[in-house]
């Protein structure tokens, strides 16, 4: 691209930002914080100011206080869908972009459709209001946060299958956290305003025992920090002489380690809102023909989820995993290299140089950072 071009895409990138809806997302760190609620309650005060504000999709999970504040806003019928039988309901994205209000209220961002949706998301019916020029306010537990999946997974012990990409959190104009104390949540759940009662003892067991809700609170009030230092960045960047940071996840085809640096990646890249690589290194032993099946198919997983958290997948062939790395680090002026923490047994430290050693030497002398990830 010359940079005749460029400028153009840029210009062409403005004016579709400019015509672009606004984006709020309320963040919490479990159902029940109440991120439906102060989205009703947001959306009544708009009306009385003469906003027009529609409901797209809310549920309010049969809660008296949230149900009640349905009442007096405009609600837009659910799309009917029947699937295997039975006849379910879905949020009718098309309506909304028809009907054009000024503001859309879209609870469960993290929601996914029913077979032959248009999109399999609902994040993704957002980003298409978004761009007809719709300003959204929608809401997402933390635990749905693509990149903090597995630090959930540890506290809870529950592997949540519904996610959002940080990319998506990433296009909000403005991320709120909406914060209880432990305490005050446990108390909610107790007198019945998050669960029906035969669900209260199990909930106490499990996701809601108070070292888990201390966990996860910690974990939502550091995300919207980081959403917030990342507005900042963007927003003052002009009056500051910043170097952009560009990281590369250097990753291999042991799934768990891949996965570790991928995610902890996208974490560092989506705080300092700089661009990010995931690299993968073939070498000779890794050739099609000769990696097994089971690692060929950790390998595609892995480059679908690094490109669902924002990265840009590079694929090289090399017999030196060192020489590629710094290939690509010179080739993308990258300021980063995030890689996995090496399992070597003492005999192989002994034997054989590691790439670790290699990589530090090469680059002992560069203005480049290295970062283990355990």
């Amino acid at each position: 691209m010359t940079e005749r071009d460029k400028t153009v895409q840029h210009f062409l990138d403005l004016i579709k930002k400019s015509r672009r809806g606004k984006f709020k997302i309320y963040i919490g760190m479990s159902a029940g914080v109440g991120k439906t609620y102060r989205m009703l309650q947001e959306a009544h005060t708009l009306l009385k100011n003469g906003i027009d504000v529609i409901i797209g999709f809310v549920e309010t999970h049969k809660r008296k206080e949230t149900h009640a504040l349905l009442e007096g806003l405009p609600l837009v019928p659910r799309r009917k869908i029947f699937y295997k039988g039975k006849e379910l309901e879905e949020m009718d994205v098309q309506a909304i972009i028809n009907l054009r209000p000024e503001v859309v209220i879209v609870d469960e961002l993290a929601h996914t459709n029913i077979e032959g949706s248009k999109n399999e998301k609902r994040w993704q019916d957002v980003l298409d209001i978004l761009s007809a020029g719709i300003n959204v306010i929608s809401a997402i537990n933390i635990q749905h946060i693509e990149s903090l999946n597995e630090e959930v997974k540890l506290i809870t012990g529950i592997e949540v299958k519904e996610r959002v990409p940080d990319s998506v959190l990433a296009q909000a104009d403005e991320v709120v956290n909406i914060d209880l104390t432990a305490d005050e949540l446990i108390i909610r759940l107790k007198e019945g305003k998050i669960y029906p009662a035969e669900k209260i003892e199990t909930a106490l067991q499990n996701f809601f025992k108070s070292e888990h809700i201390l966990q996860l609170r910690e974990l939502a009030l550091k995300e919207v920090a980081t959403q917030v230092e990342r507005k900042v960045e963007t927003e003052v960047s002009n009056t500051r002489a910043f170097k952009p940071e560009r990281f590369l996840a250097c990753i291999s085809s042991n799934e768990k380690t891949a996965k570790t640096v991928i995610r902890k990646t996208a974490r560092l890249a989506n705080y300092y809102h700089s661009k990010w690589y995931a690299l993968y290194v073939q070498t000779p032993r890794e050739r099609a023909d000769k990696i097994p099946l089971d690692k060929q198919r950790y390998l595609i997983n892995n480059f679908k989820l690094a490109k669902e958290l924002g990265a840009e997948i590079i694929k090289v062939e090399s017999a030196s995993v060192v020489d590629a790395i710094l290939q690509q680090t010179d080739a993308r002026n990258i300021t980063t290299i995030c890689l996995g923490k090496p399992h070597v047994t003492w005999l192989k430290k002994i034997f054989y140089p590691t790439i670790l050693g290699h990589l530090l030497r090469k680059i002992s002398s560069n203005d480049i950072d290295l970062i283990i990830l355990s």
